[in-house]
């Protein structure tokens, strides 16, 4: 299994930036896919980002195409997701997660692990 805990979230400003942090513990970081997601209220949990196991790959939903960057640190055991351009739609709880499956993966019920989830408020 892996531990995950999710860090970086706050309140900001519309056209700012925030960059989260998700730090793994437990099984090598580098056997899982990770991915980002994010669950406004009243609304369903929807894929942001995903990234492969070594890097080299990764996945976008098209609402963050361009403004969100997703990278990872195996050395570090850390997913990170670096939100720029950030607008009040982007106000969520954001959540990491690992998945042992191969390939890029937007359905939640397929990652088999899950952080607490940070809060990210963007305010108009």
């Amino acid at each position: 299994q892996v531990q995950l805990v999710e860090s970086g979230g706050g309140l900001v400003q519309a056209g700012g930036s925030l960059r989260l942090s998700c730090a793994a513990s437990g099984r090598t970081f580098s056997d899982y896919v990770m991915g980002w997601f994010r669950q406004a209220p009243g609304k369903e949990r929807e894929f942001v980002a995903a990234i492969s196991r070594s890097g080299g790959s990764t996945d976008y939903a098209d609402s963050v195409k361009g403004r969100f960057t997703i990278s990872r640190s195996n050395a570090k055991n850390t997913v990170y997701l670096q939100m720029n351009s950030l607008t009040p739609e982007d106000t969520a709880v954001y959540y990491c997660a690992a998945t042992e499956r191969y390939g890029f993966y937007r359905e939640a019920f397929k990652y088999d692990f899950w952080g607490q989830g940070t809060q990210v408020t963007v305010s108009s």
